[in-house]
């Protein structure tokens, strides 16, 4: 088995805007493993407020490469029992992970939901996010849009914003990237009109301290996302969030978020599968866990205009799932 990497400017279509800061391109780590002329991908980004440094990991993969070339082609969870060994941050054991189940579904010639017998009885629709903005540009991009859901960004609590987004007859979920306090949480939990929104999104900062105030039984649909990092967290995250989302960066590859999957269903969670702001590659890879989700955010790919694999898409929210070997992943 052969590895190597390329470091790629994603650029986006329009600036990125998120109570974390505004973005106009993400960078981008493409892993290829290769065997016997078959190639597979996986991808993972520069998150500045993960604290993802992609120079970083290019000098850990210089120091891992022949450890890595030296595996025999065995089945990914042995793979992965590997990867773990190697103290790796999650964002680079997920792309190496998802490389290595795109690889071995092509020289087995099958697909992922194949070689994991998943079945595909409904797929959720994926929404499209609608960047920080004055509140009526972000109406405005909603009305005009033709996706049917949204997931709205916004920096802080501003109650009349709320309100007007409640107006809407539209499927609207809410994510403040961490920007509410604990008394703007405690009002939404509280005002029946919060039901509307399919969920709100990481309302706080990360961390017991805050997320200890909400009340999942109450009206809002509070999801986990950074206070949701991997299974571990999820008996803990119970009382207080009634969905997770699960990004494969941030548990570390497809291999644990299907082990993850199925004990938040054993706990009754809601399930998202999310993105960043990534290709075809890192959508491709979180597209096929969408069979067992309730929502999906996976727009990614359709937020860049220099994609670089053909793959899975996302067609105005509709998922369209290759059907070809591995993840379906092919470089344009």
């Amino acid at each position: 088995m052969k590895l190597s990497w390329q470091i790629v400017r994603l650029n986006l279509k329009e600036t990125f805007s998120i109570a974390y800061g505004n973005y106009f391109y993400r960078e981008a780590l493409i892993i290829s493993l290769q065997s016997n002329h078959f190639s597979g991908q996986g991808e993972c980004t520069a998150i500045d407020y993960y604290q993802i440094n992609l120079a970083d990991f290019v000098l850990k993969l210089e120091i891992i490469q022949q450890k890595i070339e030296k595996q025999s082609i065995n089945h990914p969870t042995d793979f992965y029992t590997f990867l773990l060994t190697l103290d790796l941050p999650s964002f680079l054991r997920s792309a190496l992970d998802c490389a290595y189940w795109d690889l071995f579904g092509k020289l087995e010639n099958k697909s992922f939901l194949t070689l994991n017998s998943i079945e595909i009885n409904q797929l959720p629709e994926s929404s499209i996010t609608i960047s920080v903005a004055p509140i009526e540009t972000q109406i405005q991009k909603i009305k005009a849009s033709s996706w049917s859901k949204f997931k709205v960004k916004c920096n802080h609590f501003k109650e009349q914003e709320i309100k007007a987004l409640l107006q809407l007859n539209h499927n609207i979920a809410l994510d403040s990237n961490g920007s509410f306090s604990k008394e703007d949480c405690m009002c939404l939990e509280n005002e029946i009109g919060t039901e509307k929104f399919s969920y709100l999104e990481q309302p706080m900062k990360k961390g017991s301290e805050n997320f200890s105030v909400l009340n999942s039984n109450l009206h809002a649909n509070w999801m986990a996302d950074e206070d949701c990092q991997d299974a571990t967290s999820l008996e803990q995250l119970k009382p207080h969030y009634r969905s997770i989302n699960i990004k494969l960066v941030k548990c570390g590859g497809l291999t644990p978020a299907l082990q993850m999957i199925k004990i938040a269903k054993q706990l009754n969670y809601k399930i998202m599968i999310g993105c960043m702001t990534e290709s075809t590659i890192g959508i491709s890879a979180g597209a096929v866990l969408a069979p067992f989700c309730d929502y999906a955010d996976l727009d990614g790919a359709n937020l860049i205009e220099n994609d670089l694999a053909f793959g899975s898409k996302i067609d105005n929210g509709k998922i369209q799932l290759s059907e070809k070997p591995g993840l379906g992943i092919s470089i344009i």
